[in-house]
C-alpha cells in the first residue's frame, strides 16, 4: 500500500509539474457571428471568405470573419542555475550530490576464511540422542 501511493504521489507531482510549465495557444475563427473553426496546435482552417479578390467590395463593407487567438502560458520561474544559488545551497547540493552517487558503489569482497573446510561427519543424531526438539 506505502509503495503504491509512494508512486501515485510522484506520478501527481511529476505531471503537476509537467502541466504548469506547458504553454499552448489556441486559435478560433468566426465568420460573422458563428464560430467555424478551433484549433489548439495547428493553424485554423479558413471559411473561404477571406480568400475570395475583394476589389471594390473591401472598400465599401467590413470584412465578416475575425480571427482570435488566445495564448495560454505557463510558469518560467522553474528554471535556476547552479550559479544563482546562495553559497550555503551549492555546498549543500555539491555535497548531497557527492553523498548519492557514492552511496552506491561496490561493497569490497567478504573473506570468509572457512569456507574450504567441510563440517565434521556427525556419528550420531545429538538431537534425537537428548530428545531436545524445537517447536
Amino acid at each position: 500500500m506505502k509503495k503504491l501511493l509512494h508512486k501515485s504521489f510522484s506520478v501527481f507531482l511529476a505531471s503537476l509539474v509537467l502541466f504548469s510549465t506547458l504553454s499552448f495557444t489556441i486559435e478560433k475563427h468566426f465568420c460573422g457571428d458563428v464560430l467555424v473553426d478551433v484549433a489548439v496546435f495547428t493553424q485554423v482552417e479558413k471559411c473561404g471568405m477571406e480568400s475570395e479578390d475583394m476589389g471594390l467590395s473591401e472598400i465599401t463593407k467590413k470584412p465578416c470573419c475575425k480571427d482570435e487567438i488566445n495564448i495560454v502560458e505557463g510558469q518560467d520561474e522553474l528554471l535556476k542555475t547552479f550559479n544563482e544559488l546562495d553559497f550555503e545551497q551549492q555546498q549543500f547540493i555539491t555535497s548531497f550530490i557527492y553523498s548519492y552517487i557514492n552511496l552506491f558503489e561496490g561493497q569490497p569482497k567478504k573473506i570468509v576464511p572457512h569456507k574450504d573446510y567441510s563440517p565434521p561427519n556427525l556419528v550420531r543424531d545429538i538431537l534425537v540422542l537428548d530428545q531436545v526438539f524445537l517447536i
